[in-house]
């Protein structure tokens, strides 16, 4: 979202930084290959199975460490655009990724558990579709950046204190 929108010259512009090169139609189309790799390979392995959420699979890690590369080089992008140094900004969009990772992570093994498995393999589309949502609303509307990052922190704070406990939903009486 932010490439193409810095193509577009709208809310970011990644031209003379030296991270123009995020802005390329070669680029963005390595990212959008990317995508379409990951939500195949996820309808593919569909939902895990019971228990294995105690472990990372490579493809959950490979997943995480690109992440946290594209959101170190946008927020040093960004920055730059900015008038800033973008050196500041490759750790603090590694955070803010790993962040955001470790919260729709979390947040989608226990949506997973709970649903159909026919279900779960859309949750990824719909955390995709969210995650661009967000991202646009933050470079046209940049204190909104903020309010999301305190939404994904409670929310990692949240499925730490739930832990494992499930939900019981309702009960008939008899």
């Amino acid at each position: 979202m932010a490439g193409a929108l810095a193509r577009a010259d709208t809310g970011v512009d990644f031209e003379g930084t030296s991270y123009s090169f995020l802005e390329s139609p070669a680029f963005l189309a390595l990212v959008l290959a990317l995508a379409v790799g990951a939500y195949a390979l996820e309808r593919r392995r569909g939902a895990p199975a019971a228990g294995s959420s105690q472990r990372r699979d490579p493809v959950e890690i490979a997943l995480a460490v690109i992440a946290v590369a594209l959101g170190a080089l946008l927020f040093a992008g960004s920055l730059e655009d900015g008038g800033r140094e973008g050196v500041v900004g490759l750790l603090a969009g590694a955070a803010c990724a790993a962040l955001g990772f470790m919260a729709a992570a979390a947040f989608l093994g226990r949506a997973r558990r709970r649903v159909e498995a026919s279900a779960a393999a859309f949750l990824a589309v719909y955390a995709d579709l969210a995650a661009l949502v967000v991202a646009g609303l933050s470079i046209l509307f940049p204190p909104l950046g903020f309010v999301a990052l305190v939404f994904l922190g409670l929310l990692v704070i949240r499925g730490r204190r739930e832990g494992e406990r499930k939900f019981e939903g309702l009960r008939i009486l008899r």
